[in-house]
């Protein structure tokens, strides 16, 4: 007979119960939310917001406002059109942060494609299964590029792979195709730290800290391509941040020990976005823009890590 698998607490587990609240119509919704001492001056206006942001996506943002979470009773004073300005405030972040992702996707789609065809004087180094050390990984990346190319309907994907006898078209092309996610598993799987380095040093950065940047911004872009909140989330993956380098960028960054929370938070991804975003575009739009979001709605920083004397930092003057 196996062995028995036993409970380590000793203690039964707790029986699942049936969900039995009923659904509620958004005008039931708004006099929910007044009943818990939300100020709503205009009912129609607050019945439309729900009607297309569902009552419990809004709930979420309701949260800071509460006086007790048990009974979701709202500090005095809370109306609607607070809390649907954190609402606004959350969504136009994410198109911020999705805008300067993008910009650092698309250069390092440009510097891997480079460096790597440069380095091994080849125009298909990521058939090159030598130039990657984790064979099941670059296995894995390389099936999913196969399959991104045959469902392409992009005509210089369409034309490359019909003209040319290649399993796949040339590193230049194929990089097109990748997301963030898939870009930071090519980069981190490359074999040789030369490499890794060569396209890091494009950033001032060391290909550690490039490697760990790469993964925590693909998880922050799903977030806000699936329009999940960014504001005051807390992140368990967590970029490795530099100790060396560019001195406004070390000078701006909040160093604090592993277990504060704060490290969890925002605040550090955007020193290092603005960061690349000065170096990719050569003037710091992004971090002048981040700022003007912030104040236009009044948004209190400290809730996303931001340290209080934040602004006074250099990489944000």
């Amino acid at each position: 007979m196996g062995d028995r698998k036993v409970n380590p607490s000793n203690k039964p587990k707790p029986r699942k119960q049936a969900y039995t609240k009923p659904p509620t119509s958004f005008s039931e919704q708004v006099v929910r939310l007044e009943q818990r001492g939300l100020i709503i001056d205009d009912k129609a206006k607050a019945e439309f917001y729900l009607s297309q942001l569902n009552y419990y996506r809004f709930a979420a943002y309701c949260l800071p406002f509460e006086q007790d979470h048990a009974t979701h009773r709202f500090r005095q004073g809370t109306t609607f059109d607070t809390v649907l300005n954190l609402y606004i405030f959350d969504r136009e972040l994410r198109l911020l942060v999705l805008d300067a992702i993008e910009r650092v996707e698309v250069s390092l789609r440009t510097q891997l494609a480079y460096h790597l065809s440069h380095n091994h004087n080849s125009s298909h180094p990521h058939l090159n299964p030598a130039l990657f050390h984790n064979p099941v990984g670059y296995g894995a990346s390389l099936n999913k590029l196969d399959q991104d190319i045959k469902r392409s309907r992009e005509e210089f994907i369409k034309h490359l792979t019909s003209k040319y006898e290649e399993l796949q078209p040339p590193i230049w092309a194929v990089v097109e195709l990748m997301t963030m996610g898939q870009l930071s598993k090519w980069f981190s799987n490359i074999e040789a730290r030369s490499d890794r380095q060569a396209i890091s040093r494009v950033y001032g950065l060391d290909e550690k800290i490039m490697t760990s940047f790469c993964e925590h911004l693909s998880l922050v872009r799903n977030h806000a391509a699936h329009h999940a909140r960014l504001w005051n989330r807390d992140f368990t993956k967590t970029p490795m941040l530099p100790r060396r380098g560019d001195p406004k960028l070390l000078s701006s960054l909040l160093l604090l020990p592993d277990t504060d929370r704060r490290l969890r938070k925002l605040y550090n991804t955007f020193v290092i976005l603005a960061y690349l975003m000065n170096t990719i575009c050569g003037v710091n739009h992004w971090a002048v823009r981040l700022e003007k979001l912030i104040s236009n709605h009044h948004i209190d920083p400290i809730k996303m890590g931001f340290p209080s004397n934040w602004q006074q930092k250099d990489i944000w003057i």
